[in-house]
């Protein structure tokens, strides 16, 4: 059987449709990975001829169409940049002179915009079996991850995605959870587009928050409760001692805030006490080390369940406490040569005001009594990583870190390493403002996973007009839930902050998690009596020019636009708004078809069985890269 799977293949098939061939060339365009660019060449090759401009200048005069039913692409005519020429009057010129002939139907003329439509016959003769072909790379351009594009069989280019990073007996915020939601995406659009990812947890497990814990575990610690729940004990042995040491840390505040010297409290009770049990820590001391071991295991295994749950993985579960010494030596080395660090009262510390960075203020990199600090950790952790991997990127996917970031990569710059620097990226995610009550008192991981399950169980026992096209066992209900958590988080820009509605999460008919599912599982439920194979060259194309059917190969074939424009900008809610467009072209389609007689006897119903089998390929796609499993019975 024929395939789409290279250019002379592209073109014998465009060839049998009636397009002249070989197919005009364009620069950036790559008809093997997306179709709309086979239409974009041709439209802007025909433009070109009949305004006789520059190449280029016509085919960067068209853009992609995101009004269903208002063309695949529009002709924007003030870019055409040509004298004297009003654009309203040049979009109604070309309206009538544009060649009503393949690929492309009847133009539409909208103000200075030409919107064209695809030739429905064309569309579908070649998108099907170009899906097809793909399918699960469909949309995706693995090019884009090559060291060398002149290479395609040579090595990928490797990107580091640090994203959730939670700390050691501390409450999993609703930070941490947003930060594994786009984290997990934009690990898996790396993935997709032929980035060799490693995605990466970075514990908050070492520091003097962990000698408090130390502290806290020698009063209030319980082996049997510890075996029980050791996330929880810890939690619960966390609040405790830190309830214990607050008075001590706010007298320590308020005299250092006077300009005072705190320096003989800080040597006594708790923070005495946490301190000295650190510097055990950072001398390897067994016993030290053991506790910590036993507190990081089990917060690791635990995690890897409820993350597991998520759907999300993680490559490598490092930390604060996996910095080498060599590293560290290193980085204070080359601060030292640089003259930018500085000892202070004991300390040694970074004044960026003095090296082009005010903003960014005084940082302690080691404290007085030797010890490391956070600052100080992730330097040497980045040179650690670049040893490891040779990373061509790194991203940071964290809220509330900004200015931590912000040091480090000035750091870097200030001891040489502009290199590394470079290579970093943070990808910012804001707040969620606002939580339902089934959250409020969510301190775990497994505890927004459980409110999910809780608040989707509801929705569905109280919604018993919509039509249910999943089964209820408790599976599918917490596939539902999390697959609601994930796009209510996506249907907002990551930097805009949200407040989560349960209500609205779950709902079976509002742009939901459930809802997109509940859509999957019917188009899927459709195809039960579909074949196991089509035959591409033998389909009824004609029967899908139906406007429903026409408007849905449409959608189909903007996916890898949307996957580019997602890759470029590292946002999901682009793609989210497209798999609700191609949600209710799906529904209308169905509701269309629902009063034939579905049986692959008839070639008309051949033809839209492979239709929405490629749909439901697309839908696919577009759910696991943003990190959410399809429904399955």
């Amino acid at each position: 059987m024929a395939t789409t799977c290279s250019v002379t293949e592209i073109e014998n098939l465009l060839g049998k449709a009636g397009l002249d061939t070989p197919m005009p060339e364009f620069p950036g365009t790559n008809i093997v990975t997306n179709p709309q660019d086979i239409f974009r060449a041709y439209l802007a090759d025909t433009l070109q001829k009949l305004v006789h401009c520059d190449r280029l200048v016509a085919y960067e005069a068209i853009q992609q169409s995101n009004v269903t039913g208002q063309g695949d692409l529009v002709i924007v005519s003030p870019r055409l940049r040509l004298k004297n020429i009003n654009p309203k009057d040049l979009v109604s010129d070309l309206a009538h002179k544009l060649p009503r002939v393949p690929p492309f139907a009847c133009p539409i003329a909208d103000g200075i915009h030409l919107r064209v439509l695809s030739s429905p016959n064309t569309l579908s003769r070649l998108l099907l079996p170009y899906i097809h072909d793909r399918c699960a790379s469909y949309g995706y351009d693995s090019s884009l991850g090559l060291a060398d594009a002149a290479a395609p069989d040579g090595p990928k280019k490797k990107v580091i995605v640090e994203f959730s990073s939670p700390n050691m007996a501390s409450e999993f915020s609703v930070s941490h959870l947003r930060s594994t939601l786009v984290g997990s995406y934009v690990a898996n659009i790396h993935a997709s587009m032929g980035w060799d990812v490693v995605k990466m947890n970075y514990l908050g497990d070492w520091g003097k928050q962990i000698g408090l814990l130390a502290a806290g575990w020698q009063r209030f610690g319980s082996e049997e409760e510890f075996a029980k729940q050791p996330l929880r004990h810890l939690l619960e042995v966390n609040h405790k001692i830190e309830e214990l040491f607050k008075p001590e840390h706010d007298e320590v505040k308020a005299a250092k805030a006077e300009g005072k010297d705190a320096s003989e409290m800080e040597a006594r009770g708790l923070h005495a006490e946490r301190d000295i049990f650190f510097k055990k820590m950072e001398d390897k001391d067994p016993e030290a080390i053991a506790l910590w071991q036993q507190f990081r295991d089990a917060t690791v295994k635990d995690y890897t369940s409820s993350y597991a749950r998520l759907g999300v993985t993680f490559d490598e579960y490092s930390g604060e406490s996996q910095f080498s010494a060599e590293s560290v030596a290193e980085v204070e080395q080359a601060l030292k040569e640089k003259g930018v660090y500085e000892e202070h009262d004991g300390s040694w510390m970074i004044d960026f005001s003095k090296h082009g960075a005010k903003g960014l203020s005084t940082a302690v990199a080691r404290y007085r009594n030797g010890t490391t600090s956070y600052l100080l950790r992730d330097l040497a952790a980045a040179l650690d990583r670049y040893k490891a991997h040779k990373f061509d990127k790194m991203i940071y996917v964290v809220a509330d870190q900004e200015m931590h970031l912000h040091r480090v990569t000035k750091c870097l710059e200030l001891m040489g390493r502009q290199d590394l620097a470079e290579r970093i990226q943070h990808v910012v995610v804001a707040k969620i403002n606002e939580l339902p009550d089934q959250f409020k008192d969510a301190t775990l991981l497994s505890d927004y996973l459980d409110g999910c399950h809780t608040v989707m169980q509801t929705s569905i026992d109280e919604d018993t007009e919509e039509p249910l096209f999943v089964d209820k066992t408790d599976k599918s209900v917490d596939l539902l839930g999390l697959s609601s958590l994930f796009i209510q988080d996506f249907t907002h820009k990551r930097t805009t902050p949200y407040a989560v509605d349960s209500k609205k999460m779950t709902s079976l008919v509002s742009e939901s998690g459930a809802a997109i599912q509940n859509c999957y599982a019917r188009l899927t439920s459709k195809l039960s009596e579909a074949p196991a194979n089509f035959d591409y060259a033998a389909l009824d194309y004609a029967s899908l020019e139906v406007e429903d059917h026409a408007e849905l190969l449409r959608i189909m074939a903007q996916y890898p636009d949307i996957a580019q424009a997602s890759f470029k900008t590292l946002e999901p809610s682009l793609i989210i708004i497209y798999l609700l467009r191609l949600v209710d072209q799906v529904m209308v389609t169905l509701d269309g078809d629902d009063e034939q007689v579905w049986t692959d006897k008839d070639e008309a119903n051949k033809a839209r069985l492979a239709l929405y089998e490629n749909a439901r390929q697309v839908f696919e796609n577009g759910l696991r890269v943003l990190g959410v499993s399809p429904y399955s019975s």
